[in-house]
């Protein structure tokens, strides 16, 4: 991220060292955000016994962490539109810190939900920053790569860092389990403030600006296409568990190997979606979309054995390869509304969370086999591409009636 000169130590790519350390830095505070974000599902019981209520009630935590989500990308982005990103990021990294240790020693239950709530504030705002900051420090064909090297960080969390503050808090006790997502958080403020540069602020930056990030329609079907098309991964990921011991008969043993191919594929999908996306981004959508249609549609057969269901786990985490191209697609389109479209993006995809987990859990309440999950997120990356079509028609005819001369 800062230029080449002569005193700085190239890398591998011809980058400069210290780009390199500032996207680990990026990176890092993804790893912190994802950890925290899925680390209570798996200490749903611990949470409950200690705050006196039942294991369905601590999931209130997690659509209160959502909603903050949701909340606070838009109305970071209009408050902090004329802030230095670096500071920014700095910002919202220690807010996060604040709202995870201080969860751990929440009084009550609901004191928790609000915290959990305070915690997800800087979610969105903070993904969105950072694409943006590690976007323009790389040529335009290279911008998807560099958002994804970011977005490492999100995937290396379900992959480790939510298994392992699992493992630590129901060591240790669960508050064990915040009060380290908040150490990464508060070694991140420290790694940005030192690696990340300072880039020029926009002197045109304004609330208005970004606010006509939600009035361009593209910007708003890239947004659906994110809220729809993710859905899918989440319909199944949500019900992963109950599926495969239930139906398929797995061992509960198993189950860190499922997680841990789950995160493999999000890596995986993660990494190849940025370099489909850097090649054609408009043509990354229909791709992707399609993939994650017949993997999610193989898990409905795969789920009923062992060793097939698992593959399939890991197929459906390379879903996460649309994460990469929403994110490009928002930087092309969003012109001054840049961070708004950017943070909005993160927002959507805890509704695709919602919207999949929902799904899935009506589907299943009717009657129909664990693995009905495939099906519904086929259905929901179908509807993923509806809304990509359905855009595009709109575009043309957008640019065809902006090209026919007015009468005099």
């Amino acid at each position: 991220m800062y230029p080449p000169s002569s005193t700085t130590a190239p890398v591998a790519d011809g980058a400069p060292a210290h780009s390199r350390l500032a996207e680990i830095a990026l990176a890092l505070g993804g790893f912190g955000i994802g950890t925290g974000e899925f680390v209570i599902m798996g200490l749903m019981n611990r949470v409950a016994i200690d705050l006196g209520v039942t294991a369905p009630e601590v999931g209130y935590a997690i659509s209160s962490y959502a909603l903050g989500v949701v909340v606070g990308a838009p109305i970071i982005a209009l408050l902090a539109a004329r802030a230095p990103r670096r500071t920014l990021l700095i910002v919202l990294m220690l807010v996060f810190a604040v709202g995870n240790i201080a969860s751990a020693f929440a009084p009550g239950f609901w004191s928790f939900i609000g915290l959990r709530f305070l915690a997800g504030l800087p979610h969105g705002a903070y993904f969105g920053v950072a694409a943006l900051v590690a976007a323009a420090a790389v040529p335009p064909n290279q911008r998807a790569r560099a958002v994804a090297r970011v977005m490492t960080g999100l995937t290396l969390a379900i992959l480790i860092g939510a298994p392992l503050a699992t493992w630590a808090g129901n060591l240790f006790g669960w508050q064990i389990a915040f009060v380290g997502v908040g150490v990464v958080a508060l070694l991140t403020a420290l790694m940005v403030w030192q690696f990340v540069p300072v880039q020029p602020q926009d002197p045109e930056a304004s609330p208005t600006r970004e606010l006509s990030a939600l009035v361009k329609h593209r910007v708003l079907f890239t947004l659906g296409i994110a809220a729809v098309g993710f859905g899918g991964m989440f319909s199944v990921f949500s019900y992963v568990m109950p599926t495969l011991t239930q139906q398929a008969g797995m061992a509960e043993s198993l189950g860190p190997l499922v997680l841990i191919l789950f995160g493999l594929g999000a890596i995986a999908g993660n990494l190849l979606g940025a370099r489909v996306a850097d090649w054609n981004v408009l043509r990354a959508f229909p791709l992707i979309l399609t993939w994650c249609a017949v993997v999610q549609a193989g898990f409905y057969f795969a789920a009923d054995y062992v060793w097939p269901g698992i593959l399939f786990v890991g197929l459906v985490g390379t879903s996460m390869a649309l994460g990469p191209a929403v994110q490009t697609r928002l930087m092309d389109v969003a012109e001054g509304g840049q961070t708004m479209a950017a943070s909005l993006n993160h927002a959507a995809f805890n509704l695709a969370n919602a919207l999949g987990a929902w799904l899935a859990g009506v589907a299943i309440n009717a009657g129909f086999t664990w693995s009905i999950t495939g099906p519904v997120g086929t259905l929901l990356a179908i509807g993923g591409l509806l809304v990509f079509f359905a855009g595009r028609l709109v575009e043309k005819r957008s640019e065809t009636a902006s090209a026919v001369p007015t009468p005099l």
